[in-house]
């Protein structure tokens, strides 16, 4: 395995990472992505620390804490040999107070995360979103607080946009505080929009992508085709799921799928496997976060490290999945002597 630096961190982190959003199966949601259980987990994280694989990312959301809970109980006794990450702010709760980023929701949802977990420092704790409503000098001096006291090593954020994650760089600049070192943010073959804004922000200010969703929701598995049913396992058949996932027009799906296809016969490996190779030569990014419902899934997926797609391989997924530019990216890209792209 593969490790990298995290963003202008001195952590390293392996390639891949291994999402506990299958862990639990509580809800429509987390039902349609796996349920896997303590027994099916610890054999799991058994595999990845064979494979050199030791970064395991959850959020207090996940299958309501359940996701927490069961990767805390599959790492017992082995807690020196993995880095933990997890998330927090979305809504834990009916109360005014138990959703965003203020200090009151902040200490809770840490606490609440290390007690499912059991363990009493969490290596890299990231906000789930950005929250609008609360200072960003509230949120930064309760982070700075709770890596003072020794239950965060790092932090990091998810879903920001580039205002967002550069004016938190700033206050964190200005007081002191710790700095975002990871974004944890959508990327894939059909979903670049990272690249635009959020990329060349990464690479300026050195804060590694920690990428959610490498498949896009599922699309890149190799089992969705033109004029074929879903899969019976799909999380793309749930309502919730695709009212959340991003959307993504057939005829550029299906073109991206037959590029992969194409690149997948002529490597001998599999389409979900030729996706992930293309996503970690990308500029800024750290690590890739895989999901897994069994153990089978676990393997193909750590058959993504280990070889190299050609240059010319890489240049038809490029073509393939490129998509018009919002403004002002595309005017920006018309001057590249000024502007170079990163990609």
């Amino acid at each position: 395995m593969e490790y990298r630096q995290l963003g202008a961190s001195g952590l390293k982190v392996p390639a891949l990472g291994l999402g506990t959003g299958t862990f639990g199966g509580g809800g429509e949601l987390f039902k349609a992505w796996g349920a896997t259980d303590v027994a099916e987990a610890t054999r799991l994280v058994d595999v990845c620390l064979e494979a050199g694989l030791n970064l395991f990312d959850s959020a207090d959301i996940y299958s309501q804490g359940m996701a927490e809970e069961i990767l805390g109980q599959a790492i017992k006794g082995r807690r020196d040999r993995v880095l933990i990450s997890t998330k927090g702010t979305f809504r834990a709760g009916g109360g005014p107070n138990d959703v965003g980023s203020s200090r009151h929701h902040l200490i809770r949802a840490v606490e609440g995360s290390l007690r499912r977990l059991g363990t009493d420092f969490i290596d890299l704790y990231q906000l789930h979103g950005f929250d609008a409503v609360t200072p960003v000098e509230e949120v930064l001096s309760t982070l700075d607080g709770l890596v003072r006291a020794g239950k965060i090593r790092y932090i990091g954020c998810s879903n920001f946009s580039g205002w967002h994650l550069m004016k938190s760089l700033a206050v964190s600049e200005k007081y002191g505080y710790p700095r975002y070192v990871a974004h944890q943010a959508y990327y894939s073959l059909v979903g670049r929009d990272y690249e635009w804004e959020l990329m060349p922000l990464a690479l300026d200010q050195g804060v590694g992508a920690v990428v959610w969703s490498p498949l896009g929701w599922g699309r890149l598995t190799g089992k969705i085709r033109l004029g074929q049913p879903l899969p019976e396992t799909s999380r793309l058949r749930s309502k919730t799921a695709v009212d959340i996932g991003p959307q993504v027009p057939e005829e550029y799906l299906y073109r991206v799928v037959d590029a992969l296809d194409g690149v997948a016969s002529e490597t001998g490996k599999t389409v979900p496997q030729v996706a992930l190779n293309w996503l970690l030569r990308r500029p800024s990014v750290a690590t890739v976060i895989v999901g897994a419902r069994n153990e089978e899934q676990l393997r193909q997926n750590l058959g993504a490290v280990g070889w190299d797609l050609s240059p010319e391989q890489v240049a038809r997924l490029d073509a393939a999945s490129a998509t018009p530019l919002a403004y002002p990216y595309w005017h920006q890209r018309g001057f590249v002597e000024r502007n170079p792209a990163p990609v």
